[in-house]
């Protein structure tokens, strides 16, 4: 088994909309970015990177690449899982952390860790969706962005190396 850290930050911007974890959040503002700029599903492609030794999103989808511009963090995210099953491992679990005092993020736990779930191919129950705020403190507390923490577990099913 191997554990895996991401973190992600993006600013807001009045142009996009805001998804988190694949979906769409009611806000006024978005984040800006090269692809959609969901900052969850971005930290956990890099803790999923990280923990099977494969590098991070900016490496394999950078923004210098106009294929990536606009993309879907979910269909990356999709990538990320079908590289790592061709180097032997799957998804166990995840933990999530998204740092922001706007917007509340209650209403739509549920409805994004059944997302994650279904593209990282675990249960929702594997998938844990945290939110806080820095108490006025920061780029997130002056409500200028948010920011992502999630961590992995993967599990090594091919143990031909």
């Amino acid at each position: 088994m191997r554990v895996g850290f991401g973190y992600d930050v993006h600013a807001f911007t009045k142009e996009r909309k805001l998804i988190l974890g694949g979906v769409e959040i009611p806000y006024e503002k978005g984040l800006q970015g090269h692809s959609d700029a969901d900052v969850l599903t971005h930290a956990v492609s890099d803790a999923l990177l990280g923990a099977a030794g494969m590098g991070d999103i900016g490496l394999l989808f950078p923004d210098s690449d106009s294929r990536y511009k606009d993309a879907s963090s979910l269909d990356l995210l999709q990538q990320v899982v079908e590289m790592l099953k061709v180097q032997g491992f799957v998804c166990s679990n995840v933990d999530c952390t998204l740092v922001a005092e706007v917007p509340k993020l209650a209403p739509y736990r549920e409805k994004i860790r059944k997302k994650l779930a279904s593209v990282l191919g675990i249960a929702r129950g594997q998938v844990s969706i945290k939110a806080t705020t820095t108490e006025g403190l920061g780029f997130t507390g002056r409500k200028e962005g948010l920011a992502a923490y999630a961590c992995c577990l993967i599990k090594k099913t091919n143990f031909t190396e």
